[in-house]
């Protein structure tokens, strides 16, 4: 038996290959777009991808099942529940698919969506009647279990899924071996749970230990604890949800289409039709010169999720990046579905250099000038763009907590007739933030270099709502 994690820091993204080194075949499950990875591991190891699983219709990303199927032949498996466009095999609880000396096994495990399954994986070879693992998807993750609320806007309630979902960890997952390992879909940074581990791998035994939705508590109560206090989804989710149950261009198509250099002249005549202009250098290269009314999203951050926040995909994007990294920023949006990318600047940055017309700058200060800043009269307001969990738990003086993601529907909040001194948690989400207010004809913005971790590292103030 063969059994690969592949692990997609950027999304916190779980897959798996599953192969049989005797009959030399081989099946994905949950794969992301990109699949190169996945052809040239099975390539190395002599086998062929004969079939591809999706545990659930993914709300956080795009998956690969199309680009497989496509490029591999590979057959499509879904729950029995699943409905699609595109031709796939209907996976009922107890259905079987054998790969020589192994054997998948299905069991319908519905909560964090209607038609969620798990894979019990048998290695014929160590013991026929007890699995190996089980491959949860978005059912039981290590250290949680997956959100029920992520489709109530497809009408299914998130308490009648939470329901669901207490009985497919009570009455199957949890029926299990102690021994079974578990390999979910997702670890921590994901927003399909509320406090995913970084642990990548557990077994059933610690998880009925330490998860903390697995101890003893009956329904109702399970109920009422995975339906409160889960984070905000970006809008994107019900997007990619339902983009993954449809027939669509494969990310090989949209980036040939979209991956195409742009002289100066053609990204400002596309700026001025609406097109949106996408900085994905860091947030420190960003302040230094940046294009008029471009967004920052760094690749280095958590791209792919501010991305599909921040960004219209309605609209075309247009790709600023550090020269030969155009075709990450387009191939990392296409992760999420957001296949609008017409082009990217020529050159980068630098095609502006004679073009003081058309850069701005953002103010960056340390520490100890935003110590002084602070102490000007009037004083600047104080933007925090952290989340409300982070701002309650240390902030600074009387800063005004508006949550990044909730920044442009908020806009109308931030006065114009302030200096306004904005700050997250190191430096990304502020960046992000101030180029979202430059966008709206904010003028005078400051960015605390470092952000909260560089305030609380040199000892400074905080407050916090225990002590306010």
């Amino acid at each position: 038996m063969i059994l690969e994690q592949f692990y997609l820091r950027c999304l916190a993204h779980a897959s798996y290959l599953i192969g049989d080194a005797g009959t030399k075949t081989a099946i994905v499950v949950d794969p992301q777009r990109d699949i190169d990875l996945y052809v040239d591991r099975a390539a190395e190891l002599g086998l062929e991808i004969r079939g591809t699983f999706l545990t659930h219709f993914h709300a956080d990303f795009l998956a690969g099942h199309l680009e497989l199927r496509d490029r591999t032949g590979a057959t499509i498996y879904l729950g029995a529940k699943a409905r699609a466009e595109y031709t796939f095999v209907p996976m009922a609880d107890g259905d079987m698919l054998p790969l020589g000396h192994v054997r998948l096994q299905i069991l319908e495990t519905p909560g964090h969506t209607i038609e969620s399954i798990s894979i019990l994986v048998f290695d014929l070879d160590r013991d026929v009647d007890r699995p190996y693992a089980v491959l949860t998807g978005d059912t039981l993750f290590v250290g949680d279990v997956g959100r029920p609320d992520l489709r109530a806007s497809s009408g299914w309630a998130p308490t009648v899924l939470a329901r669901m979902l207490y009985h497919s960890l009570h009455e199957q997952l949890l029926t299990l071996p102690d021994a079974t390992l578990i390999y979910p879909a997702h670890g921590a940074g994901s927003l399909c749970g509320r406090s995913l581990s970084p642990e990548r791998v557990s077994t059933l035994g610690d998880q009925r230990r330490l998860n903390y939705a697995l101890r003893a508590m009956d329904e109702d109560a399970f109920v009422r604890l995975v339906t409160v206090d889960q984070p905000d989804a970006p809008d994107y989710f019900e997007y990619d949800a339902v983009l993954n149950t449809r027939e669509h261009p494969t990310l090989d198509t949209t980036l040939k289409r979209g991956l195409k250099p742009l002289t100066l002249e053609a990204v400002l005549a596309l700026q001025n039709t609406g097109a949106q202009v996408l900085d994905t250098r860091e947030p420190a290269d960003f302040a230094q010169a940046h294009m008029r009314d471009s967004i920052n999203i760094g690749l280095g951050g958590r791209f792919a999720t501010w991305a599909g926040t921040v960004l219209d995909r309605t609209r075309p994007i247009v790709v600023v990046a550090e020269p030969t990294r155009e075709a990450e920023a387009a191939m990392r949006l296409g992760r999420i579905g957001f296949d609008v990318v017409v082009g990217y600047l020529e050159g980068g940055i630098q095609a502006l250099e004679h073009r003081d017309d058309l850069i701005q700058q953002t103010r960056r200060v340390s520490i100890e000038e935003a110590e002084a800043f602070l102490s000007a009269s009037p004083p600047p307001l104080v933007l925090d763009v952290r989340t409300p969990g982070e701002w309650e738990t240390a902030r600074i003086g009387s800063s005004i907590n508006i949550p990044l993601n909730h920044l442009i529907e908020r806009a109308a909040d931030v006065p114009r007739d302030r200096s306004i001194l904005i700050l997250c948690a190191g430096g990304y989400r502020s960046s992000i933030a101030a180029s979202l207010l430059r966008q709206r004809h904010f003028t005078d913005l400051v960015e605390l270099a470092g952000g909260m971790t560089a305030w609380e590292t040199a000892r400074m103030p905080v407050r916090s709502s225990q002590h306010s």
